[in-house]
């Protein structure tokens, strides 16, 4: 499990850590981390050009210590200084090392930026100064301390001008912007070094599933197992106007996690062609609701919720009426799939406020609804009515395709049939979504992928976790 932790919890943490060690120990740790990481993306550091920017933050004395032990290793390095209050003692170690200090400058050749600008305790967007002072070194590759400076730790968001790293070097423990978007998306490939803090931290708000948290999570037949003991999900998605929706949605169901998949809709026909395995209606321990199911969303809703079962509310079912007061009897038992047009529309909020602050706003409805929330995104958010959160880090940008989301809400409704409860389910079935996409790009030589291909995929990938 990749952890995220806030400010306050790091503070916390790092200020016990600190009263077990000498004066010093825990910012040469880091630095010793930074200047390593620097070291292997530049492939080497004698003859390397470093350009430090250093605000007045602990975050720019580790960059100074980095910045001193690049120049001992023959990179040339200079620190701009954007703030009159730089770490002292940071500065005299890179001076001592033969490093240079300036004010910034004019635009002039390097191999990389290290930004120390604003740590993890900064907020609001960049200054003026700061902008123009990276504006000076347009198109060199920024490695951010910690954060990339600019963004807002706890919240993943980034409200005006803020750094772009290709690499952010973060200390202890991953924190919540380098999980949630959009500031995930400005910390480039995000290396975690280990400074000791482990046995410090608490248990954290933000988590992301990992290969072998799914393949722990996933739902296994015993020995004596029958199709009724695995579960039976049922799809009521599709109609005369979008009959794939039934296909792809089935196609996400039909991944052999449960043990019967049954289908109600008007798209009987084609979906019995291409499954022959599913069959029509009757008891079911989860369903999945709305896909393509135009007017008659409301009806198949209805059905769904008298049995009292685990149900995946998606696309034409989320703008159903009195959907949170519907939703009542299932508590957090009910899975909520909307991507951010429709998550705008259940809060009642613009679109564009939904993609500035989506992890607020998913955890704004999960609240609302007392329901289990998956925001659908680059970084697809699971939020749980208790605060609980999980964002998911797999998958390719090829995803953004018509029906990948009816595959998504089929796969869901496999894992609730399962036996999983809808947190589990909808986490882990972002994780598996995300990486049939990825391995249905791959395929084609990391090249575009229609819905299909995704439940295509999902198999082979359940098959790898399974085998370990």
């Amino acid at each position: 499990m990749r952890h995220a932790h806030t400010v306050e919890q790091v503070r916390a943490a790092e200020a016990a850590l600190m009263a077990t060690l000498p004066e010093g120990t825990l910012m040469q740790r880091a630095a010793a981390g930074l200047a390593h990481a620097v070291i292997d993306f530049l492939g080497g550091a004698y003859g390397r050009r470093v350009v430090l920017l250093v605000g007045s933050g602990d975050n720019g004395g580790d960059a100074l210590y980095a910045g001193a032990l690049l120049a001992r290793r023959g990179s040339h390095v200079e620190a701009w200084l954007l703030s009159d209050q730089a770490h002292p003692a940071g500065v005299a170690a890179l001076r001592a090392a033969g490093g240079g200090v300036a004010r910034p400058g004019p635009s002039h050749r390097a191999d990389v930026v290290i930004d120390g600008i604003v740590g993890i305790g900064g907020h609001g967007p960049l200054r003026p100064d700061a902008v123009a002072a990276l504006d000076a070194l347009a198109g060199i590759p920024v490695v951010a301390v910690d954060v990339p400076s600019g963004v807002e730790v706890d919240r993943g968001e980034t409200a005006g001008p803020h750094v772009e790293a290709a690499l952010t070097v973060t200390f202890g423990t991953h924190k919540i912007a380098h999980l949630a978007d959009p500031a995930a998306g400005a910390c480039g490939v995000v290396e975690l070094i280990d400074i000791g803090l482990g046995p410090w931290l608490p248990a954290a708000e933000v988590e992301a599933l990992q290969a072998a948290d799914v393949a722990r999570l996933l739902p296994r037949p015993t020995p004596d197992a029958q199709k009724y003991s695995r579960g039976v999900v049922g799809i009521r998605a599709g109609s005369e106007r979008y009959p794939g929706a039934a296909l792809l949605s089935v196609g996400g169901a039909a991944c052999g996690l449960a043990g019967m998949v049954r289908y109600v809709g008007t798209a009987s026909g084609p979906v019995k062609q291409q499954h022959p395995e599913v069959v029509g209606a009757g008891r079911v321990q989860a369903w999945v609701v709305g896909s393509g199911t135009d007017t008659d969303a409301d009806e198949h809703l209805q059905a769904a919720l008298s049995d009292g079962v685990s149900v995946v509310v998606d696309a034409d079912a989320l703008g159903t009426p009195g959907l949170a007061s519907r939703l009542d009897t299932l508590g957090d038992r009910a899975v909520l799939t909307p991507h951010a047009g429709e998550l705008a529309a259940l809060l009642d909020v613009d679109r564009a406020e939904v993609e500035a602050r989506p992890l607020e706003h998913a955890r704004a409805a999960a609240t609302a609804y007392r329901a289990v929330v998956l925001l659908k995104g680059r970084r697809t958010i699971v939020a749980h009515p208790d605060g609980r959160v999980r964002i998911n880090t797999t998958g390719t940008p090829w995803l953004a395709t018509a029906g990948a989301g009816d595959v998504l809400g089929g796969l869901i409704g496999a894992l609730l049939a399962g036996g999983l409860e809808a947190y589990d389910a909808a986490s882990v079935g972002a994780w598996l979504h995300g990486a049939a996409g990825s391995a249905a790009s791959a395929a084609t030589g990391g090249g575009p992928i229609v819905a299909g291909d995704i439940a295509h995929h999902l198999r082979p990938v359940l098959g790898n976790l399974l085998a370990g």
